[in-house]
C-alpha cells in the first residue's frame, strides 16, 4: 500500500460576490479533487484546534497526526530544523520576517509581510548584515528562503518564548504598534525591530530594489518564536518510511521532525510560479522506494495573503491539474494505494489572513473505493455529507488504515 498526502495551502475561503456567492474551490475548475472526493470519505476536518492560532505550523501538524495540544512549541524552531540550525535547551528561535513597514497618515503601517516577496539572494545578503551587526546582542540571524528567515536568542531567560507576538500577515495594511511584542523579553525584541529599520534604511539591496520599482525590506518582524519540540517520528507511530515535498522551511521542519526526507524539487518557489509539475514527479519517484509521501503546495495561501482573488483561482485549479492529477494517474502503477487531499486552513483572500474554519477533506483508497455521483470539492458540500472530523488522531489513523503504534515523548 502506497500513502500520499496532497495539501493546498490555504485553499479554503469564505463566499465571494465577485464569484456570484461562491469560494474559490466552489467556483474553480477541480475535476480531480472532485473525483477524490466522490469516490471516497469527504466532509470536514478541524485542523485547528480551539484556542490555537490558525498557522500552518498548527495545521500540518494535526494532517500529519501531531495533536498541538502535545506537540506544537511554536513555528520558527520546526523552521530552524529544516535549515540546520542547532538549537540549546536555552535557545528561543524566532521566526524573522523581512517586511515593508511604511508612514500612512503619521502612523507605521505594515504594507507588505513579504517585502515585496524579495528573493532569496537579496535576503541573504540583509540577513548576513543583520547577523554582523547584531551578534553582540545576543542574538543569530540566519537565512531562510525569501522573506522567511530565523532568529535565535541565544541562552535567553526563561518565558521569552511566552512573549506576545503577531504574525506580520494577520495585520497587512494595519498600524502595526499595537502588535509589537508584549512580555518577557519585549524590551529587546522592539529595540532589535527599531535598530533594524536604521540598519535597512540605506542597504545597498533595498537600494536597488527601489531603483527597480521594487518593494524594498525596510524592517524585520519577529514572531512564532518557541523552542525545540520532542515528536516520535511516523515511522515509530505507523511503521512507514516516507518523504515530504515542500518549499516552505517551516513544511521541511515538520518532516525532519517527523522522521521524514525532505525531497528538494527544482523550480519549487512557495509562490504562483513554482514547478507544480515536479513536484507530481517527485512524489511519484518518491513512491517507488518509500511507503508514504506528502506533497504540500504554498500558492494559494500566498496568493490569499496578497487578496489576490485571480491568482488564488490560478493556484488552486494548477494545483488539482499538474499535481493532483497527475498524481492520481501515476498511482495507478502502485496497485493499492491511499490518497488524502485537503487544505490546511482556510485564508479568505478578503482577510488576507487565516482563519481556523474546519476545511474540506477527501480521502479515497483504492481497496474500498465507491462513487457517490457529481460531487463538487468544495466546503459547502463538505458541510453537508455531515461528518467533521476533529480529532487529528482519528484522521491519521483513518488514512493509514490502523491504530498508532504507543510511542509518547511529551
Amino acid at each position: 500500500m502506497k500513502y500520499i498526502i496532497l495539501i493546498g495551502d490555504g485553499m479554503a475561503d469564505n463566499a465571494i460576490d465577485e464569484l456570484g456567492g461562491k469560494t474559490v474551490l466552489e467556483y474553480a475548475f477541480t475535476p480531480n479533487l472532485d473525483s477524490i472526493a466522490g469516490s471516497g470519505k469527504y466532509g470536514l476536518f478541524a485542523t485547528v484546534p480551539q484556542g490555537y492560532p490558525p498557522g500552518s505550523d498548527v495545521a500540518n501538524l494535526s494532517i500529519l497526526g501531531y495533536d498541538p495540544k502535545k506537540y506544537y512549541t511554536g513555528r520558527a524552531p520546526l523552521e530552524a530544523a529544516s535549515i540546520g540550525v542547532k538549537l540549546s535547551p536555552a535557545d528561543v528561535a524566532f521566526r524573522c520576517n523581512l517586511v515593508t513597514i511604511n508612514d500612512k497618515d503619521g502612523l507605521d503601517v505594515m504594507d507588505d509581510y513579504s517585502a515585496g516577496h524579495i528573493t532569496t539572494g537579496e535576503a541573504d545578503g540583509i540577513i548576513k548584515t543583520l547577523d554582523r551587526e547584531f551578534s553582540k546582542h545576543g542574538v543569530r540571524f540566519y537565512t531562510g528562503t525569501s522573506y522567511r528567515h530565523l532568529m535565535v536568542w541565544e541562552d535567553a531567560p526563561e518565558g521569552v518564548s511566552a512573549v506576545k507576538t503577531t504574525p506580520p500577515h494577520d495585520i497587512s495594511d494595519k498600524p502595526v504598534a499595537p502588535h509589537l511584542p508584549n512580555g518577557k523579553g519585549d524590551e529587546k525584541l522592539k529595540a532589535l525591530t527599531e535598530l533594524s529599520r536604521a540598519v535597512l534604511k540605506d542597504h545597498p539591496i533595498n537600494i536597488k530594489r527601489v531603483a527597480a520599482g521594487k518593494k524594498p525590506a525596510t524592517s524585520i518582524w519577529l514572531w512564532g518564536q518557541g523552542m525545540p519540540p520532542a515528536m516520535p517520528t511516523l515511522k515509530e507511530r505507523f511503521g512507514v518510511s516516507g518523504s515530504l515535498i515542500s518549499a516552505v522551511d517551516l513544511m521541511k521542519g515538520i518532516a525532519i521532525y517527523a522522521g521524514l526526507d525532505v525531497i528538494k524539487v527544482p523550480g519549487a518557489t512557495g509562490y504562483i510560479d513554482t514547478n507544480y509539475k515536479g513536484k507530481a514527479e517527485y512524489a511519484l519517484a518518491a513512491l517507488e522506494k518509500q511507503d508514504f509521501v506528502c506533497v504540500h503546495v504554498e500558492a494559494p495561501d500566498e496568493a490569499g495573503h496578497n487578496g489576490n482573488l485571480k491568482d488564488k483561482l490560478t493556484a488552486v485549479e494548477d494545483f488539482d491539474r499538474e499535481v493532483v492529477g497527475r498524481v492520481l494517474d501515476g498511482l495507478e502503477r502502485f496497485g493499492e494505494y491511499t490518497v488524502l487531499a485537503l487544505p490546511d486552513h482556510p485564508t479568505p483572500v478578503a482577510l488576507k489572513t487565516h482563519t481556523p474554519a474546519p476545511v474540506p477533506f477527501a480521502l479515497m483508497t483504492s481497496v474500498k473505493s465507491g462513487q457517490r455521483g457529481i460531487v463538487k470539492f468544495s466546503e459547502r458540500q463538505a458541510a453537508q455529507t455531515g461528518l467533521l472530523i476533529d480529532d487529528c488522531k482519528v484522521m491519521i489513523e483513518e488514512f493509514f488504515g490502523r491504530p498508532e503504534q504507543v510511542c509518547d515523548l511529551t
